[in-house]
């Protein structure tokens, strides 16, 4: 396993969890981490919690919802995200259909309790956007006194998988208004295999509001995008977003880390780094489609900054 020093002298190991994609990290404000991520079943949601990130790699962990078995939110179950919002916990979800495991769209979990680990997850429906079609990876964030969503969605008039958006929330089971386009896969990098533009993750720093993304399909082409906007721009607003015109994080043979993407952002156990949740293979050749190919495993490693004030997400198993 890869050792990773960090200045605070925290050393990780990678894999940090294995068989966990679309890692999720959350530390709260209680002092502890918060883990999920998509379960190789794609059957349950689980939760794991601890008060380092190491410790996340031992950490019991315990299955807190599990699929139906007949109707909506009966297949597929991915890229659950676990929030706190207004002294509550919820958790964001794609499901399909017992009987369209394709039939995909954004599930909303609660949780009132102090501790996401006990009592009762409540079902709030469906997260509706403003019109219906395949809908996965939502997260949210506050900024500037207003919550905010961001996913990805099909929209059937374009010739592609999944685009980016952004809208206000009424709460965090509604949203407000309408629903704007961010970004759609136009690049090369963007396009292998599939057209997609996915799993957005927010890191507001230096001014500006970053939201990384993934691109292409999730096989070792699968790799990373990235937007910003300034921080008193309007971030409903297409033209208030930069994007890069060249992927920020993909395969790299030297170290052998395939497809790295769908990445989250937390900070280190003192506070003092910024650091990268990625998931990621260690092999390039795949048999049968790589979304059951379950060996994409958590990952993570320190997120520099360059002098521009720009994140430098540098080459995936390398510190």
């Amino acid at each position: 396993m890869e050792n990773i020093v960090l200045k605070s002298n925290t050393k990780f190991k990678n894999p940090l969890i294995e068989q966990r994609a679309d890692p999720w990290i959350y530390k709260h404000d209680d002092g502890f981490y918060y883990f999920t991520g998509s379960y190789p079943e794609y059957d349950r949601i689980i939760l794991r919690k601890s008060n380092t990130i190491n410790g996340l790699r031992n950490a019991k962990e315990k299955a807190i919802w599990r699929k139906h078995e007949i109707g909506v939110m009966g297949a597929h179950i991915w890229a659950p995200e676990i929030h706190y919002i207004n002294g509550r916990w919820y958790i964001y979800f794609a499901a399909g259909v017992s009987d369209d495991k394709w039939h995909i769209r954004t599930y909303v979990l609660e949780n009132e309790s102090a501790d996401p680990m006990e009592d009762t997850w409540v079902e709030k429906g469906r997260l509706e956007t403003n019109w219906d079609s395949f809908t996965l990876d939502a997260t949210t964030f506050m900024h500037n006194g207003t919550q905010y969503l961001v996913w990805a969605q099909k929209d059937r008039k374009m010739d592609n998988n999944s685009n980016l958006y952004i809208a206000e929330m009424e709460n965090p089971c509604k949203l407000k208004g309408n629903q704007v386009r961010l970004t759609v896969p136009e690049y090369d990098w963007e396009c292998n295999g599939f057209k997609v533009n996915e799993g957005p993750a927010v890191i507001k720093k230096n001014g500006k509001i970053f939201i990384s993304y993934s691109a292409s399909a999730t096989d070792y082409n699968y790799c990373m995008g990235l937007l910003s906007a300034d921080i008193h721009s309007n971030l409903l607003d297409p033209k208030s977003w930069h994007k890069s015109p060249t992927p920020v994080f993909q395969t790299s043979e030297a170290t052998g880390e395939y497809g790295p993407g769908h990445n989250c952002f937390t900070v280190s156990d003192d506070g003092e780094d910024d650091i990268l949740v990625y998931h990621a293979r260690p092999y390039k050749e795949i048999v049968g489609n790589p979304l059951y190919d379950h060996n994409r495993h958590t990952r993570v490693k320190k997120l520099e900054w360059n002098e521009d004030g720009t994140p430098n997400f540098g080459i995936p198993g390398e510190q």
